[in-house]
């Protein structure tokens, strides 16, 4: 766990906690912030009776352990100063840089939403204020999610509505950004918490029921870990570590729920992890695993090919492991390992490196593109802002679609990769292609065989758009069925720009 409730934390907890330590400079800066909020918050304390001190501690800790820089750090402990005290924005500015005040800006403008779970437009411009808030700087939105999982672990302290009411706020925008930026770590802990409070009976059972899977697992996780590794060894493939586990808490239950409660149909309820070196070995491992256990075909999934839209890199497979047992394997190197538990923070953390740690598993020009990936598509969100103009329902409607929604991916007849949201048409590719061939698309065919333009495309489709340039624009009734913001702005921007040709 990121956050220990009972823990008392100092300043050295939050320095000891980042995966490469921070640099001379770095340090100094931090051991400042600290003592500048320290002086400021004391004498406060929090709900649970705690200083409030131990809130900015574990805040500042958590973002060193997800790999935030030193500067973010020093953000996350001075985040409530402006909001709590008469100290403000202008005095941290003149004492720590222009760096660090915006970031506090930012935390204080989020800290300010008051979300009313029945009122929708209030819910929605807190949606805004939140993708504002990551297209200026990604980090002062990852600050939040720091502040918000501690809160979280201390909401017994507050009424029960009030625990609910933070619980649904929490479910409903931070477990998905968090997600959408790849801090596994801060998502799976969020969302047991909000689990917890929302449904404590289903939060009961099922955690019962994972205990046990975890007590009735212990032993064969052991054995078919050590078998993993004699198994490769023998096959001389250098792993680095292989360990399983359990699945997760608030996913076991979505799984039981979409299965009607069917534990026979999760098949990934195991799950085993070896990581290695680079790429080439992790192939090697794939062929190796299905040489010696045979796999569930449609239960593959390359993400090293195809990386989910939040830069998670990893092969999975699903196989009947030692004793027939179903299985799934993770196959990654230390990288993408890395990543996939830090996510968008690990574009940080880079920077951070020296000889001898992490750059000796990547080259120079691979960090940068790397680094490039992770905050491509927050750079777009001002893009967004502008082709959605000021409706606050169409603007959070396209960003749940287009950045937090789940990502299918598709293909063109030359192989070209086309990333959609899960639930696009054909409408939606031809669009992702480009607006002209949105515009003129009369049919298509998928894998072959001719679909209808409102088909829902399945993962991994091979789709040919078919064109007639003649064709006099999209129709008013795609917007039924499109999903995609790109698609539906086309559409709209076409029809408005012919009515007025025609008036």
């Amino acid at each position: 766990m990121l956050v220990n409730e009972t823990e008392t934390l100092t300043i050295k907890d939050v320095l000891s906690a980042f995966p490469i330590h921070p640099k001379s400079s770095g340090k100094k800066l931090i051991l400042r912030t600290y003592e500048f909020s320290r002086k400021a918050h004391e004498g406060q304390k929090r709900a649970s009776g705690i200083p409030y001190i131990q809130h900015c501690l574990a805040t500042a800790k958590v973002l060193a352990t997800i790999g935030m820089d030193a500067r973010t750090v020093s953000a996350g402990l001075l985040h409530d100063v402006p909001e709590d005290t008469e100290i403000t924005i202008a005095e941290i500015e003149k004492k720590f840089g222009e760096d660090i005040a915006f970031m506090i800006e930012g935390i204080t403008k989020l800290g300010k939403m008051k979300l009313k779970i029945d009122a929708q437009e209030a819910k929605l411009e807190n949606w805004r204020r939140m993708f504002l808030a990551m297209g200026k700087d990604i980090r002062t939105v990852v600050i939040k999610l720091a502040d918000r999982l501690h809160n979280m672990h201390t909401l017994k302290h507050l009424r029960p509505e009030k625990q609910r009411r933070i619980a649904n706020e929490t479910m409903e925008i931070f477990v998905p950004i968090a997600n959408r930026l790849g801090i596994s770590k801060i998502k799976v802990e969020l969302s047991e918490l909000c689990f917890m409070y929302l449904k404590p009976d289903d939060y009961k059972k099922t955690k019962e029921l994972r205990d046990r899977l975890v007590c009735e697992s212990e032993e064969y996780i052991e054995t078919t870990v050590k078998l993993f590794k004699k198994q490769l060894k023998d096959s001389n493939i250098e792993v680095i570590d292989i360990y399983g586990r359990v699945k997760e808490l608030y996913s076991l239950y979505n799984k039981l729920e979409k299965y009607n409660g069917n534990i026979n149909r999760i098949y990934d309820i195991l799950a085993f992890r070896i990581i290695v070196k680079n790429e080439v070995m992790c192939y090697r491992v794939f062929g190796e695993i299905h040489k010696n256990y045979k796999p569930m075909v449609r239960r593959i999934k390359d993400y090293i090919a195809l990386p989910k839209p939040n830069g998670y890199k990893s092969i999975h497979t699903i196989v009947f492991g030692p004793n027939g047992r179903r299985i799934e394997i993770q196959i990654r190197t230390q990288e993408m390992h890395f990543e996939a538990e830090h996510g968008i923070a690990s574009h940080w953390l880079y920077k951070e490196k020296t000889k001898g740690s992490w750059r000796q598993y990547l080259s120079h020009k691979k960090q940068e593109k790397e680094d490039e990936k992770q905050v491509e598509w927050a750079k777009k969100l001002k893009d967004w802002q502008k082709d959605l103009g000021n409706n606050p329902d169409e603007f959070i409607e396209g960003l749940q679609v287009d950045f937090l929604k789940n990502h299918i991916f598709a293909f063109t007849p030359k192989g070209d990769i086309i990333e959609l949201a899960e639930g696009s048409s054909i409408i939606d590719f031809a669009y992702a292609i480009h607006t002209e061939m949105g515009n003129t698309v009369t049919g298509a065919r998928v894998d072959g065989t001719m679909a209808s333009l409102d088909s829902t495309i399945t993962n991994g489709s091979v789709i040919e758009i078919l064109t007639d340039k003649n064709r006099k624009g999209p129709n008013i009734d795609w917007l039924k069925f499109v999903k995609t913001s790109h698609a539906k702005n086309a559409i709209r921007k076409y029809i408005k720009n012919s009515e007025q040709l025609l008036s």
